[in-house]
């Protein structure tokens, strides 16, 4: 993923990290037994720098896993600079093997049991006669596993962004209950964040170093962002951000659906995207927005960190040069002799009936739509029924208020409406409007490269 914040000045407190290792100030402590596979390979070293509420400086530290701690070996008031916090685990070792305790002599066993099955295996199947028992044997391991598993990942809780805790059991519902890989949370990043989080602390720089023997995969002494597998799948809910790119002009991130893309007029609509850029980077400017998509929508967002930056993208919006595309799914079956083409919609603000649009070919608002028809497919509810949707990709050429929504809904562009829409059509308990912004194109606003990204859809 990418990294969140700027590495160079983490990398700094990384390194002089290390040499302290080195010259034995710090000691690597082993606190658990080490796994055959991790046998000799190296750890990674965190530093998030904070600034605290007084405006002091403070260097977090942290080593991934949690069989190695880092231990100070000196005392700490002697130490120059910034004050230095050694992060600890966010669940202890002993916990761990605790959860896994119940499960782990059976898991064993039928490990053992299922060893001497797999020798007999013979080209076309087990040897022998009757119903094979492995297929049996496999599913009660898999199911022990998995239960372990989740014993292990009820224990872990983290600090988001503003001050709020958050377990690592309602992150897999959020993620539809797909689990993570095992050692999630047990990063640098994690437990740097959360402890800064718990503690009021605003981060500026973050960087992880590897350190240890080179392997295939890492060199010893090279900074790396947080892992995809494991990083990937919490930071967003810790950071509150899906942050997909960052420099000192735009960040680009992925809005969730359901999260405001401003902040509205009263006390409950505060929560948003703007000011949680602004939350995590306090020198962004009040009013970051050039841009922004319904509140359930979900996908790409580009904001400004300067006015110099603002004032650009705001010109490339209102110049029609920055390409966006969406893909939607139609709440049943578009059938139409074209495969693509182009809508031209005029709608207007129905003032009875707030936020709602409605169609004015008089005095609305002229919205324009290229769209292509990628074909049909078999949508599954929350509540697990399946519907047959249409999946389009919509490509707006102007940027009216609910326009793909109503290009979808309205009798005069497709007449039916997206999944989940709320407003325009109907959204059961659990569902989700099925819009999403899944490409952006722009210039940067300072250096003017052409800056493209494109995400995965629903």
């Amino acid at each position: 993923m990418f990294p969140p914040f700027p590495q160079e000045l983490a990398r700094h407190y990384c390194m002089e990290l290390i040499s302290n290792i080195e010259d034995g100030s710090v000691i690597l402590k082993q606190i658990s037994q080490e796994s055959e596979e991790r046998k000799g390979h190296g750890v990674m070293i965190g530093a998030l720098v904070c600034v605290n509420a007084a405006g002091k400086r403070v260097v977090l530290h942290a080593v991934s896993g949690i069989s190695v701690v880092l231990e100070q070996n000196v005392v700490p008031e002697l130490v120059e600079g910034p004050a230095k916090i050694i992060v600890p685990p966010i669940v202890s070792p002993e916990e761990i093997e605790q959860a896994l305790a119940k499960n782990d002599k059976k898991i064993h066993e039928l490990t053992d049991a299922l060893r001497p099955l797999r020798q007999a295996q013979g080209p076309q199947g087990p040897r022998g006669v009757g119903e094979p028992v492995e297929p049996h044997l496999k599913e009660q391991r898999t199911k022990l596993t998995t239960e372990s598993l989740l014993n292990v990942f009820s224990l872990y809780t983290f600090t988001r962004f503003d001050g709020k805790k958050i377990t690592l059991n309602e992150i897999i519902q959020a993620h539809g209950g797909r689990l993570p890989p095992t050692g999630t949370g047990d990063c640098c990043a994690p437990k740097l964040l959360s402890y800064a989080f718990e503690h009021n602390l605003t981060p500026i720089s973050m960087d992880e170093v590897f350190y240890g023997r080179d392997t295939k995969n890492k060199t010893n002494g090279t900074s790396y962002p947080p892992c995809d597998e494991r990083c990937g799948y919490i930071l967003p809910y810790i950071l509150g951000l899906e942050i997909l790119y960052r420099d000192s002009q735009i960040i680009v991130v992925n809005k969730p659906s359901g999260l405001l893309s401003v902040p509205g007029r009263t006390e409950d609509k505060q929560d948003c995207v703007v000011n949680r850029v602004k939350k995590l980077f306090p020198h962004c400017i009040a009013q970051p927005s050039v841009h922004r998509l319904d509140m359930e929508t979900s996908g790409l967002l580009v904001l400004a960190f300067t006015e110099e930056a603002h004032r650009n993208l705001s010109r490339q919006f209102e110049e029609g040069t920055v390409h966006k595309k969406y893909v939607a799914l139609l709440d049943g079956v578009f059938n139409h002799n074209e495969y693509e083409g182009e809508l031209q919609l005029k709608f207007r603000l129905d003032v009875d009936n707030r936020p709602h649009q409605i169609y004015d070919a008089v005095n609305g608002k002229l919205g324009i739509t290229q769209w292509k028809k990628e074909g049909t497919e078999l949508y599954t509810a929350p509540d697990g029924t399946k519907r047959r949707t249409t999946k389009i990709i919509f490509t707006p050429k102007t940027g009216r208020t609910h326009q793909l929504r109503l290009a979808a809904s309205d009798p005069h562009g497709f007449g039916i409406p997206i999944v989940g829409d709320t407003l325009y059509g109907k959204c059961e308990p659990g569902e989700r409007l099925m819009l999403h912004a899944f490409e952006l194109e722009f210039r940067h606003p300072v250096s003017g490269q052409a800056m493209y990204f494109k995400i995965a859809g629903f």
